[in-house]
């Protein structure tokens, strides 16, 4: 049987954070609130582009560094909560954003999951609505996701030529075993919140008015045991993480120019103006290309002796 919560003036008020490099953020909202009977803290993090569905780019990312930077260097905080603002906790990243944004995301940056796996307190991933894409993946790399009952899951990067690769790929056959791993990456299937429970995507789901509540009981039971096991117990999970290659690798080795290759431009394009992916056309107009160029190259050597 769960815990039953304690009453809620156990806890202090959300508060926002202050101090140098914390209190100017704009794309999201990074508080703290204690619990007056443990004595230990929750920092949370909450993606606050409501109008956009929380959708991210690598300056979302900067500012997620930054909380996740204090929040770990905190003594006084014990768990560290990822939400998102408004009907959804996210739909991925920026499409127009990433039309050029992916490029420096790939070859000159880091992804945002390497923030939750590089983390020494444990985090709770606290999932309303729409959870697709990136911030499907960010969801399943915390070390908890407590889900809405309104909650929809899935992957997109295939259907909007986003491609993806690095541990968080893989890692997710430890999550959902890896044939729901590759159909949920491959297929870019969605998946409800009852689903989701019953593939071990997420921990628990709650009616949406309860999901608040029901992320302070998970937060007061992990408050209630030994804050320095368990730093060790999330680093010693995820350290079966780090035998995978970190992110772009693979597709920077295999798609160096993927980016301005019409295949990778028209996933995006296709999106943005609401039409149906033409990827098998580009395909064969680019295979008629290469026979014309080796017969037009065959047609230049120079006759082989007898």
């Amino acid at each position: 049987m769960k815990n039953e919560p304690m009453a809620a003036s156990a806890w202090s008020d959300w508060v926002p954070v202050e101090g140098d490099g914390l209190d100017d953020f704009a794309e999201i909202l990074y508080e703290k609130k204690f619990h007056r009977d443990h004595g230990g803290g929750v920092a949370r993090i909450s993606l606050n582009k409501p109008e956009k569905m929380n959708t991210l780019t690598l300056a979302t990312v900067d500012e997620m560094f930054r909380a996740f930077y204090d929040a770990n260097h905190d003594p006084a905080i014990g768990v560290i909560v990822v939400a998102g603002k408004g009907k959804h906790f996210g739909a991925g990243g920026d499409v127009e954003w990433e039309r050029w944004g992916l490029r420096e995301a790939f070859y000159n940056r880091y992804p945002h999951n390497r923030l939750m796996r590089l983390s020494r307190k444990p985090i709770i991933a606290q999932v309303q609505g729409y959870c697709i894409a990136g911030h499907n993946h960010m969801a399943y790399c915390c070390d908890f996701t407590i889900a809405a009952d309104n909650a929809i899951f899935g992957q997109a990067g295939p259907r909007v030529s986003s491609p993806a690769d690095g541990f968080f790929v893989p890692y997710l056959t430890k999550v959902v075993g890896a044939k729901k791993a590759r159909e949920m990456w491959m297929l870019c299937r969605k998946y409800k919140a009852p689903e989701a429970l019953q593939m071990g995507l997420v921990n628990t789901v709650v009616p949406l008015a309860e999901l608040e509540a029901e992320v302070d009981r998970w937060c007061e039971e992990l408050l209630a045991v030994s804050p320095g096991c368990l730093e060790v117990l999330k680093a010693a999970f995820d350290q079966e993480m780090d035998g995978y290659k970190e992110s772009c690798v693979t597709s920077a080795a295999m798609y160096p120019d993927w980016f301005d290759m019409p295949e990778g431009k028209e996933g995006g394009a296709a999106f943005l103006a609401k039409r149906k992916s033409q990827f098998w056309s580009i395909r064969r107009r680019d295979a008629e290309a290469r026979r014309e160029l080796l017969a037009e190259y065959e047609a230049q050597q120079p006759a082989v002796p007898d």
